[in-house]
């Protein structure tokens, strides 16, 4: 293939041929959708004892323990994120076929936000209460963030590279959008990108809720993350993980791999404005930025994952966004009411969840929109899912920090 003088192999089309999912709807793509699509909810309450003096006590966990899958010997050596990783990466890798390439043509991008942070925390205390020989030997490989990527690199045989972005909440869609631009570059024929994320613990449930940052629902965990709604009053904080096959589409077609949606654009921008809070010009130029890359334009898009956290703030910038540089046409959808926030995996399952709504036609409906923000001029999913045709879906992520990441993805 020609190259452009960006150095893009030119006609160069990213196909998503395998996916894999561990959420607090289910251990898999499947079960994780099907709740989904009847409106469930994975959020529940904290019974551990470290969380009954929190003023925050629900989550929501994964549906699945990773450690229940993985053989004993082997979940032992990983932290929760890492072994979330493993379990979601070889669910994709099955579900492409395992395609046959070349070790050193096969690249991973797994993205995290906070990587083995529980691990450090629980080998601190090990450290502090038991002495140092007590501590674990496999402690530095389960809480540095590029553990995930490692390991996942290291079960596949991947020699083309293991590469963790950690861009908060947005480290999942950047995963994607590096592992498009990976093989777009001609560096690698088959990625396997996304996010994982296991940090539901006192410190961090702490933190957010001190940043008021948390909804305080105790009583309703199934009702407390409300995207655009008027009573929305904060994110319920979840863990899981999300990983997608990336792969030339040329090479898909000649082995003939079913292909979900094609990733066709990605728009990454920092707001440089403040280490927390939402920015609609950041949001913006991500989206156009996502688009002028995909050879699209606004009209084109029909439908959209929006990051939508429950915040009372950050939903509606968000929606004012979209209605600014998409349009209000779109069909809107928000699977944070069920799933809660997944963090540094987020980006990847809104990838996953576009790529399966212009797959099969049908889009999951925003759980709790009981009575929507009055600010909110969207086409909102509310009841039921909808279906339709659409040729092409928007995904957005934002995150602490300024981090902005927009993806485009395309029907086949």
């Amino acid at each position: 293939m020609a190259r452009q003088a960006d150095g893009f192999l030119v006609g160069t089309e990213v196909a998503i041929t395998g996916m894999g999912a561990g959420t607090p709807l289910g251990g898999d793509v499947a079960s994780t959708w099907a709740a989904m699509l009847a409106g469930e909810s994975g959020v529940g309450v904290l019974d551990d004892d470290w969380a009954r003096g929190l003023p925050v006590r629900i989550a929501a966990r994964v549906a699945v323990d990773p450690a229940d899958v993985l053989p004993r010997v082997e979940a032992r050596k990983l932290d929760r994120c890492e072994q979330l990783a493993l379990v979601t990466a070889r669910e994709a890798w099955a579900d492409a076929g395992a395609p046959a390439v070349d070790p050193e043509r096969l690249a991973v991008v797994i993205g995290t936000g906070t990587g083995g942070a529980v691990s450090l925390l629980t080998q601190d205390d090990v450290l502090e209460q038991s002495g140092a020989r007590k501590v674990s030997p496999f402690a530095i490989p389960m809480l540095m963030p590029n553990g995930p990527a490692a390991w996942v690199s290291i079960d596949l045989g991947a020699r083309g590279g293991a590469r963790t972005p950690v861009s908060a909440c947005c480290s999942g869609a950047e995963a994607i959008a590096m592992g498009l631009d990976l093989i777009r570059l001609g560096r690698a024929d088959v990625v396997v990108a996304g996010g994982t994320e296991a940090c539901i613990a006192p410190l961090p449930m702490a933190g957010f809720a001190q940043m008021t940052a948390l909804s305080k629902r105790n009583d309703e965990p199934e009702r407390a993350s409300r995207p655009f709604d008027a009573e929305r009053d904060g994110f319920v904080l979840g863990e899981g993980a999300a990983v997608v096959v990336l792969e030339r589409a040329d090479r898909a077609r000649v082995r003939g791999a079913r292909v979900y949606a094609h990733v066709a654009g990605a728009g990454i921008t920092s707001s440089a404005e403040h280490i927390t809070a939402s920015d609609a010009d950041g949001q913006q130029r991500a989206i156009r930025a996502a688009l002028a890359d995909a050879g699209l334009g606004p009209l084109d898009i029909g439908l959209v994952h929006a990051h939508a956290t429950s915040t009372p703030a950050g939903d509606i910038v968000e929606a004012q966004v979209i209605a600014d540089t998409v349009g209000r046409h779109p069909v809107v959808t928000a699977t944070k009411s069920m799933t809660g926030h997944l963090l540094g995996a987020s980006g990847a399952l809104g990838a996953l969840v576009v790529a399966l709504a212009l797959h099969e036609g049908r889009v999951p409906a925003i759980r709790n929109l009981d009575n929507p923000d009055p600010g909110v001029k969207l086409d909102l999913v509310t009841g039921a899912p909808r279906d339709g045709e659409w040729i092409a879906g928007l995904a957005n992520s934002y995150g602490f920090g300024g981090h902005n990441v927009s993806l485009v993805l395309t029907k086949v």
